[in-house]
């Protein structure tokens, strides 16, 4: 068994909970294919459920659990995404008439450009600065939301 202090390869040096857990999963082993499929199994609830993007809570976990660097992870949550948004959740939004076509084709177009430009610059930020960046992102997002619900639950009215 090799050094748990010691990065392993392909991954950052990632503390040592992280390292111990990411050197059970890591090499594609059947233990790795099962904690990989939990995770999508998991992200797929919360995107569904709360129509939440699933790098929120993949990004994290990548780099966390996995010890992915923070590129390899964000690069990886975009393959993922794809294809289980447009046939899992999407599917049961438009049967239950939930979805606006036009809005959403046209955000997807800005969605498109903005998503390579945006790529084109996370890829000449240095990893800590753009692992930083999301987390300011999350931190942000989370306060947004939490004012939000502060300023609905002092109106009085449950569903707004």
């Amino acid at each position: 068994m090799p050094d748990l202090q010691t990065e392993l390869p392909g991954r950052r040096n990632c503390g040592k909970m992280a390292t111990v857990f990411a050197f059970f999963v890591d090499g594609g082993g059947l233990l790795h294919t099962i904690v990989i499929i939990l995770l999508g199994l998991a992200v797929g609830v919360l995107v569904g459920l709360m129509g939440i993007g699933g790098g929120i809570v993949l990004v994290p976990a990548f780099v966390y659990l996995l010890g992915m660097d923070q590129h390899l992870a964000q690069g990886t949550s975009l393959v993922i995404l794809l294809p289980p948004l447009a046939l899992g959740a999407l599917m049961l939004y438009w049967k239950n008439y939930q979805v606006d076509l036009q809005a959403g084709i046209a955000c997807a177009l800005g969605f498109l450009a903005g998503g390579y430009f945006g790529g084109l610059l996370a890829i000449s930020l240095p990893s800590r600065d753009l692992k930083g960046f999301f987390g300011l992102f999350l931190v942000f997002s989370a306060a947004m939301l939490w004012r939000k619900t502060e300023a609905r639950g002092s109106s009085g009215n449950a569903n707004a």
